[in-house]
């Protein structure tokens, strides 16, 4: 079984490490385990019980009515709980919790739930970009697996894969041509698959080319294709310090406007130019294609 230090928990939870000790000290919620040579740690059945209680408080329930609660109340009442798809902080904590254990089940449930619930468009905006940059930053730090990760995003993009085949794409008099791309050292692929949908859901046409294209290889497609945007995601946290060369790398392999979207454009200072739109969040992209 798992161990996990106290800054894993508040990493994975969302709440604060002396938060966590208040809550042991005061109400003896989720006492840590101690190794032989005395050192704190938690394990999955902690992390579980963790997760519960954040589920409850961010619900509305107090500390103090939790404590008084046995195991059995509080998993119950967060089953319950579960339901509520619309309860955007919870449905993050249960993604969080299937995703720990590889419940691929677990997942698509709650992912089917939020999706029915509210759509896709709101479901990406209020939960799963939430859910994934949290995941993000939690590989980076090595509270989870790289495989975490990549067990999330492979079921994230089957998923708005699945949603773009189902959509009928409405007839529009005269659509924009989009090129969708990733550039070399870009490999997370959801936000662009999640573009496809928008685009597609506006009428717009579309070459999807997916990851890693190689420079040298987008003026021979635009050339054939002859876009009128090219549209690429940046969101890999390693490619923070270098985001402006890889813009500028895309821009001189292009004759067309580009639109710059991911978490990377609220985290940095995009260069500014005539022919670059950064579109921060899903309603810029909204906004950016109600114009046309």
């Amino acid at each position: 079984m798992k161990k996990y230090s106290i800054s894993d928990i508040e990493g994975l939870i969302g709440i604060k490490a002396h938060t966590i000790r208040a809550w042991e000290s005061r109400y003896k919620l989720v006492p840590p385990k101690r190794t032989p040579t005395n050192i704190r740690y938690y394990d999955e059945n902690d992390l579980k019980q963790l997760l519960n209680i954040v589920t409850l408080n961010d619900k509305g329930y107090k500390i103090s009515r939790i404590a008084k609660m046995s195991k059995k109340q509080i998993s119950d009442l967060v089953e319950q709980l579960q339901a509520d798809y619309r309860n955007d902080s919870a449905q993050v904590l249960h993604l969080s919790e299937a995703t720990l254990h590889y419940d691929e089940e677990a997942f698509a449930a709650i992912l089917s739930g939020c999706i029915a619930e509210m759509g896709l468009v709101d479901t990406m905006d209020a939960v799963l970009f939430p859910f994934m940059k949290k995941v993000g930053m939690l590989w980076q730090t090595g509270a989870i697996d790289p495989s975490h990760e990549h067990f999330a995003s492979n079921l994230i993009r089957d998923r708005i894969i699945v949603e773009i085949d189902q959509l009928t794409k409405p007839h529009k008099a005269n659509p924009k041509r989009f090129l969708l791309f990733l550039p070399e050292a870009e490999m997370h692929e959801t936000g662009l698959l999640f573009a496809r949908y928008l685009l597609k859901k506006c009428g717009m046409d579309t070459l999807y080319l997916g990851q890693e294209i190689p420079y040298t290889d987008l003026k021979k497609v635009i050339s054939g294709y002859q876009p009128d945007y090219g549209f690429i995601v940046l969101t890999s946290l390693n490619l923070g310090k270098d985001v402006n060369k890889i813009i500028k790398k895309v821009l001189d392999s292009l004759n067309i406007p580009l639109l710059v979207a991911g978490s990377l454009i609220s985290e940095f200072d995009i260069l500014v130019h005539d022919q670059i739109r950064p579109l921060k969040n899903v309603c810029d992209i909204v906004e950016f294609l109600e114009e046309l």
